[in-house]
């Protein structure tokens, strides 16, 4: 990959690590890992030049309007910690929270995104920037699972137990856990705009992609124990396969009834007009426009033969 590349990398990396000290939140983290998975998303698919052009024009736009402090170069002179270290010391923070569902799983994501880009640089960080990721992951201590849901409250949703009757598989890889996922968005045959539904099927690709990417880089315990939380919002999701728009239960401090189905893309992001909307009048919305092409297309890869049963689906996801 190009330097231009690498420095998504790099810059992704600062947001994430000064999300919590600069914004005094967790949520600006978003358009860190968003431009981390821009960057994978072009490593791992074999994608026209003309199409990387456009995603690395976007992906800089994103930059430009939400970095955090100054950008940050690859100068060598900077980087202090290797990657293993760096990463043990975040898995820590995770350690804390992996067994409940918190935020729809951000503090997964976050942490995945962030241990695959710092070992793809091999090294990365000053002692204050890696306990930077530290902070913010650790931030997602005591919160709520999210907040829109359709069926359940959200103290229903922390509560949530899995049972026999509800026939969750036995998840042992990521192959599995990915023909899992796509198995159950291939359910939905319409799918409305509102956090509570089209967004909460993109975070349930985006969740179970950082337990795929924690398993691949070893953290094989990791991946094991974050299938509960993401079985509870499974469980969530599917009670929304089917139900009147007009009449739902609906609980969010940002959706409204009746809720309104949710464009389609006529395009993907494996071409080149997909790119070419002006998605910074939507802030690319939040970095889902990188993020859910990413996870998607990574799940299609380790189970192909679902592609045609979701790819539909995610052309409502992917709209923004």
């Amino acid at each position: 990959m190009k330097a231009s590349h690498t420095n998504l990398l790099l810059e992704g990396l600062q947001i994430v690590s000064r999300c919590k000290s600069e914004t005094r939140d967790i949520w600006h983290a978003h358009f860190g890992i968003a431009s981390i998975a821009s960057y994978f998303y072009m490593k791992e698919n074999e994608l026209p030049d003309a199409v990387r052009e456009r995603i690395q024009e976007q992906a800089e736009a994103m930059l430009h309007k939400h970095r955090l402090g100054q950008s940050r170069q690859s100068d060598e002179s900077q980087i202090e910690i290797e990657h293993d270290i760096a990463g043990e010391t975040i898995l820590q923070a995770l350690e804390r929270t992996i067994d409940e569902l918190h935020w729809v799983g951000h503090n997964v994501i976050y942490t995945a995104l962030s241990l695959l880009a710092i070992k793809e640089l091999g090294k990365w960080g000053t002692r204050s920037e890696v306990e930077g990721i530290v902070h913010l992951i650790h931030s997602f201590e005591k919160t709520i699972p999210g907040r829109s849901w359709i069926g359940y409250t959200t103290s229903e949703v922390k509560k949530l137990e899995i049972q026999a009757e509800d026939v969750f598989p036995h998840v042992n890889n990521p192959a599995e856990l990915s023909a899992f996922i796509l198995t159950e968005m291939s359910a939905f045959k319409t799918i409305y705009q509102a956090e509570a539904h089209h967004d909460l099927i993109g975070h349930m690709l985006t969740f179970s992609h950082a337990l795929n990417v924690l398993f691949d880089l070893g953290h094989c315990s990791l991946f094991d124990r974050g299938l509960l939380p993401l079985f509870q919002l499974v469980k969530v999701l599917r009670s929304s396969v089917e139900f009147d728009p007009e009449y739902v239960k609906l609980y969010s401090p940002v959706d409204r009834l009746p809720l309104s189905l949710k464009k389609r893309s006529p395009f993907l992001p494996d071409e080149e007009s997909f790119w070419t909307n002006e998605y910074e009048t939507a802030d690319w919305d939040f970095g889902h426009v990188f993020k859910f092409s990413y996870s998607y297309f990574d799940h299609v890869k380790r189970a192909p033969h679902l592609r045609e049963e979701t790819i539909e689906q995610f052309r409502y996801v992917i709209h923004s």
